[in-house]
């Protein structure tokens, strides 16, 4: 029952417990016996009904009127100003004298209980390179592996099946058009991360696509190995800054998208049948899906480049 609902229904046997005393004549203990509430409160509610009428029967806060204890507005401004210059709660109780635990409760009333970043967040720059090929992102995501649906899409954790290893979902996407390559591979390792740019680049190669350069996080599949098959595709193999994935953010973005889509769109029955749906969906986001940065489908951007 929500909260509109149950205020009504608390009103309305109010109300009844109101017309059988004074209408129907019963007598206050009768009625809160009836009502199911103590006489005392039976009286507070004929007391209320005769000198308010029907809006006396509403529910109400139980906040006080009057609150002498309540903190100050000056001292709650002093506590806000104190907050401004990053002092702690027990910094600004010591230097009030007052308990820390006043101190909190404003900060909490105030929505300060938490000290404000040393330094602000750093501006999002966003930026596109001209034409495709000139930068395409590289990215990893790890999936397990099944044979009947886990608890991500049945939402029961009590009967998660075994566990039978991860396979590896290796994303090329251009930074222009923003059309896609992807493979699933059964590892996470340099020479597997060469082959698939290999077959990536001659992907893009049979639509009209040189790469020039390849931009990848500092992961382990992402070394020696990897940067000599760029250097053999006269790619220049270029690194994000450490722990920072919003830089190659094109591939975490499509990688998003790729699981709402297709991994965890709906309930398969294995991996296996989750990579089967894969080629199917990669059309459907080439081809067909209006990318929402570009307003158009990636096909058509890459197309209208050519």
């Amino acid at each position: 029952m929500n909260t509109h609902r149950s205020a009504r229904t608390n009103q309305f046997s109010r109300a009844l417990l109101v017309r059988r005393v004074e209408e129907e004549g019963l007598s206050i203990p009768e009625a809160a016996g009836q009502a199911g509430i103590s006489v005392r409160t039976a009286y507070k509610w004929l007391a209320r009904a005769r000198q308010e009428g029907e809006l006396g029967l509403a529910d109400r806060s139980s906040r006080p009127f009057r609150m002498p204890r309540r903190t100050s507005r000056e001292l709650e401004r002093l506590i806000g100003e104190l907050r401004g210059y990053r002092k702690t709660g027990a910094q600004i109780a010591e230097a009030l004298g007052i308990p820390r635990t006043t101190v909190a409760n404003v900060l909490k009333r105030l929505g300060l209980s938490k000290l404000p970043p040393v330094e602000p967040a750093p501006k999002i720059v966003r930026y596109e390179w001209p034409e495709p090929g000139d930068m395409v992102h590289l990215d990893v995501k790890k999936l397990a592996r099944f044979s009947r649906p886990g608890h991500r899409v049945t939402g029961d954790r009590t009967s998660q099946p075994r566990g039978k290893g991860w396979e590896f979902v290796f994303v090329c996407v251009d930074d222009a058009s923003r059309v896609a390559y992807v493979e699933v591979l059964p590892h996470e390792r340099g020479p597997i991360a060469a082959s698939f740019l290999r077959r990536a680049a001659a992907w893009f190669a049979a639509r009209g696509v040189t790469i020039r350069r390849v931009l990848t996080d500092n992961g382990c599949c992402f070394k020696r190995v990897f940067t000599q098959a760029c250097i053999a595709l006269g790619a220049r193999h270029m690194k994000t800054k450490p722990y920072t994935p919003r830089t190659n953010g094109k591939a975490e973005r499509f990688i998003q998208t790729m699981l709402r889509e297709w991994a965890y769109a709906r309930s398969y029955r294995s991996s296996a049948l989750r990579r089967a749906a894969l080629p199917g969906w990669l059309r459907y986001y080439n081809l067909h899906r209006a990318h929402g940065s570009l307003g158009t489908t990636p096909i058509t951007r890459l197309r209208s480049a050519a």
